[in-house]
This record gives C-alpha cells, sequence and structure tokens, in this order.
C-alpha cells in the first residue's frame, strides 16, 4: 500500500514539474515570438520544414498550443507531455487542457496582435505617398501627358506584382490548400535559385534592399540641404553647409539600438505631409486661371524622359516589406483588395497633385516642387517638410545598419567580420565608428551629387524597377509556371521586358547626369 501511495505520489509530482517546465517554455516561446525570433533551432526547423503547420504558425508570429493534461496521471501522462510543443494551424489539433495552464497558454498564444487591411493599407500608402512625390510634377515637365500615363502605368503594375509576389509564398499541399511555407522576399529569391545555388537570391535582394535604403537617405540629406537653401536664400550659407548642418544633426542615429523612440513620430510627420500636400494643392487652385495647359504636350525630352521613369517607379516601391505585412494581417485573404484600393487611390492623388502642380508653374517647374512656392510660404513649408525628412531619415538608415550587421557580422560561423556586439548586448566602439561612416557616407553622397531628380531617378531605375518590375515576374514565372495561365505569363514577361528597357534606359541617363554633376562640384 505504502508503495502504491508513493508511486501516486511520484507520478503528480513528476506530472505538475512536467506542466511548470511547459508553462515556463510558453511563456518564453510566446515572448520571442512577439519579438520576431524563431523559438526552433536552425535542425529543428529543417526537420519540421515540410510541415504545412509549422510554416502556416512562422508566418503568424509562431503561434504554439502546448498540449498539457493535468488529469491525466501515471507514465501516459508524461508521454502525452513529451514533446509537448506542437505547431497548430488556424487553432486546430488536440484541445488544450480546460485547466488553469491551458487558460494562460491560450492567452500567450493569443497575444500577438495583428493587422487590419486598413491598418495594412496604412502602411502601404505611406510607403508610396512619402515626400518623394514632391519629384513627380518635375517628371510630368519632360514627359507631358505620357508621364501621367507612367503615374497610372506604374501604380497597375506595381499593383499586380505585388500580388504575384505574395502568391510565391504559397504552395499547394496535398489537400490542394494553399500554405505559406515562405516568409520574405529573401525566401523567394532563394527558392528560385536552389538547389545550385541556394542563397544567391537572397544576396541579390539584400544588396538591392541596402542600396534602396542607403539611397533613400541621401535624398533626405540632399531635400534637407535643398529645402533649408532656398527657403533662406539671402543668409550666407551655400546648400552644401545645410546638408553639414542636417547630417550634425542625424548622427545621433548611429547610436540607435531600436526605433521605439522615432516610431513615435511617425503619424505626425505622415499627417504633417498629407497637410503640406494640401496647402501645395490649394495654392495651386487658386491660380486656376493662369494654368497653362498648353504646355501638356504629348511629347517627351528623349534625355531627360528616362529619369522621369525613375522618379515614377521609385515613388511607388513598396515590395519589399509586403510579404511581412502580408504575414502579420488578421485575413490574409482580404490583402488584394487591400492592394487594389490603396494603388487607386495613390495613382489618383498623385496624378492630381503632379498634373496641377505643373500647369501651375509649367515650364518653370523646379525638381523639388515646394521651391516653386511663394518665399512667405515657401519658408513655413519647407520647414515643416525639412523636419519630416531629419525624423524619417532613421527609418532607412536603421533598416540598413541591421541588414548590414546581420550580413557581414552576426551571420553566425558564416559571418565574415567578426561580431559587432559585446556579450552584454553593447556595440562595440569600432561597430559604433562603421555607423558614423555610413552617415558621413549619406553627407558625402549629397555633398557632391546635390541633385534630388538624378538620385531618385538612379534609385528608381536600378532598385526600384528591380525589385517592383524585374524580379516579382521572374520569380512568378520561375516557381508557379505549371500553374499559371497564358494571359498570366504575358502578362509577367511584358512587365519583366518593359521594365529591363526603362531599367536599363533610366540607369545609363541618370548616370550620365550624375557623372557630369559630380564632374562639376569637383571643379568647385
Amino acid at each position: 500500500m505504502a508503495t502504491l501511495i508513493r508511486s501516486k505520489l511520484s507520478n503528480k509530482l513528476s506530472n505538475a514539474a512536467t506542466t511548470v517546465s511547459n508553462k515556463s517554455q510558453a511563456k518564453v516561446s510566446g515572448m520571442f515570438a512577439r519579438m520576431g525570433f524563431q523559438a526552433a533551432t536552425d535542425e529543428e526547423g529543417l526537420g519540421f520544414a515540410a510541415c504545412d503547420d509549422l510554416d502556416y504558425d512562422h508566418r503568424q508570429g509562431m503561434q504554439m498550443d502546448i498540449l498539457t493534461t493535468d488529469e491525466m496521471g501515471g507514465e501516459g501522462s508524461g508521454e502525452a507531455l513529451d514533446g509537448d510543443s506542437h505547431y497548430q494551424r488556424d487553432g486546430t489539433g488536440p484541445p488544450n487542457s480546460a485547466s488553469k495552464d491551458g487558460d494562460l497558454v491560450n492567452e500567450l498564444t493569443e497575444a500577438k496582435p495583428k493587422i487590419t487591411a486598413w491598418e495594412a493599407g496604412w502602411n502601404v500608402t505611406n510607403a508610396i505617398q512619402g515626400m518623394f512625390v514632391l519629384g513627380l510634377p518635375y517628371a510630368i515637365l519632360h514627359g507631358g501627358y505620357l508621364g501621367l500615363f507612367l503615374i497610372i502605368f506604374a501604380a497597375v503594375v506595381c499593383c499586380y506584382t505585388g500580388k504575384i509576389l505574395i502568391a510565391c509564398l504559397y504552395e499547394e499541399d496535398e489537400d490542394g490548400q494553399l500554405v505559406r511555407v515562405r516568409d520574405s522576399y529573401v525566401d523567394i529569391a532563394n527558392a528560385c535559385c536552389a538547389p545550385r545555388f541556394p542563397s544567391l537570391g537572397g544576396h541579390v535582394v539584400n544588396v538591392a534592399q541596402i542600396i534602396e535604403l542607403v539611397m533613400t537617405c541621401i535624398l533626405y540629406v540632399v531635400v534637407s540641404g535643398n529645402l533649408m537653401y532656398n527657403s533662406f536664400p539671402n543668409m550666407p550659407i551655400s546648400q552644401k553647409s545645410w546638408a553639414i548642418i542636417a547630417t550634425i544633426a542625424l548622427l545621433p542615429c548611429a547610436f540607435l539600438r531600436s526605433l521605439k523612440a522615432v516610431s513615435k513620430f511617425s503619424l505626425l510627420c505622415t499627417m504633417a505631409h498629407f497637410v503640406i500636400n494640401v496647402l501645395v494643392i490649394a495654392y495651386c487652385l487658386s491660380r486656376a486661371r493662369d494654368w497653362a495647359w498648353d504646355k501638356v504636350k504629348f511629347y517627351i525630352d528623349v534625355k531627360k524622359f528616362p529619369i522621369s521613369i525613375g522618379i515614377i517607379v521609385f515613388s511607388y516601391t513598396s515590395q519589399i516589406f509586403l510579404p511581412s505585412l502580408e504575414g502579420n494581417m488578421q485575413k490574409p485573404s482580404e490583402f488584394h483588395c487591400m492592394m487594389n484600393w490603396t494603388h487607386i487611390a495613390a495613382c489618383i492623388l498623385k496624378g492630381l497633385f503632379a498634373l496641377v502642380a505643373y500647369l501651375t508653374w509649367a515650364d518653370a517647374t523646379k525638381e523639388v516642387i515646394t521651391d516653386n512656392l511663394p518665399p512667405t510660404i515657401r519658408a513655413v513649408v519647407n520647414i515643416f517638410l525639412v523636419a519630416k525628412a531629419l525624423l524619417s531619415y532613421p527609418l532607412p538608415f536603421f533598416a540598413a545598419v541591421e541588414v548590414l550587421e546581420k550580413s557581414f557580422f552576426q551571420d553566425g560561423g558564416r559571418a565574415i567580420f567578426p561580431d559587432c556586439y559585446r556579450g552584454d548586448g553593447r556595440i562595440k566602439s569600432w561597430g559604433l565608428s562603421l555607423r558614423c561612416i555610413l552617415v558621413v557616407f549619406t553627407l558625402l553622397m549629397a555633398v557632391f551629387v546635390p541633385h534630388f531628380a538624378l538620385l531618385m531617378g538612379l534609385t528608381g531605375s536600378l532598385t526600384g524597377a528591380g525589385l517592383c518590375f524585374l524580379l516579382p515576374s521572374l520569380f512568378h514565372l520561375r516557381l508557379l509556371w505549371r500553374k499559371l495561365l497564358w494571359h498570366q505569363v504575358f502578362f509577367d514577361v511584358a512587365i519583366f521586358v518593359i521594365g529591363g528597357i526603362c531599367s536599363i534606359s533610366g540607369f545609363i541617363h541618370s548616370m550620365e547626369g550624375l557623372v557630369e554633376a559630380f564632374r562639376y562640384n569637383i571643379q568647385e
């Protein structure tokens, strides 16, 4: 009898200890899931790669349902709890315990917030309706009605390529159901290059992403110097000096460990930008009687229009973060609808803004349209734009730093250089110096090539066309060509060819302009 009592007590204690251990693992897994880290090791990830449940739950933030049972005793209970971490799809699978432990686990699994289609649309709108729309009237100057057509065409193509990029994340399982087996643009690129070069595609995408992010930082410095110089033309400070002053204010970005502090200003900056756009359009409407309709023609400036193509394409770039955005939506099925109305709205607003601004100033339209405003209004509007540019700079800068650090300093045993962080998580002095060098590099580029339109056209032609036109259509054909209809194949091929032509021509003309500008600044 005593032996039986001891056996039961031993089983109860073992079950309780195992339950506590599982709860702790659930807490840690839930915490890391909310932070964006994968709970499983690389070896475990390889073992579960073929499981639909793991693929689905990895994109949903690693929602884990821990199988626990406090009511079952003996060895059977211990076996049920062995390997208790079970990845489930849509909450299906073995039920949780009805005990308090199960309730706690349910709370942990449901803690990761998801975004609605409206919130996802707001994020896309922020990406494609940023301050770089200020260069669109300059594109109309060199393209006329064809420039307006390209604004519409780019919206249609970018909306389509965004959808097919998301389609590349999914594959059909044995039951014919679509299951998300990839999580990012890099995963898609690697899948296309497998099995011969399994990491080549990811490296190409990372390089394109770094170039686009760094060029975006340079554009913020250029536009800050340009706006301040044109706001206070009577002050004895050159545009280069204003760019240096702006960069000094941006040096603290090298010390950033997270964007928590900066992200608080993002909504305010976006709202301020919309107000500025409204002010510019209101001023243009006040001069509607003087609009120069005769200046808008069906002609193109052969030398400068390819640069305009890059400007228009760059204003629509959002593909790089769409996989992450779709994976965090409450209803991923609403992604297509969200892409439709965001790009339709962007097309209408950009077209109206570019046309109205060009009609107001016609051939006098400048690279940054706010420079055409009267001095009193210009100073106020430009100061707000400079503040927005300076507050926006940390976002692409921090993203570029993260990509560089993970690729060259934190890639485990494959990293080229030693880790730039100490054991306590603080960055090493030489790592901080490299960040400062990156800030200074953006300044040097802005000083030697202070041309907003040229830099924007180059970035749009080089990385914008690649990430928005070429790669999505190529990946779509490579991964899903057996399931595509003939018209889908035709669209993909056409987009690839047109995107390639626009990219090459825009890159060549932008580089010619940049080389001339660089030589001119060196001679000065």
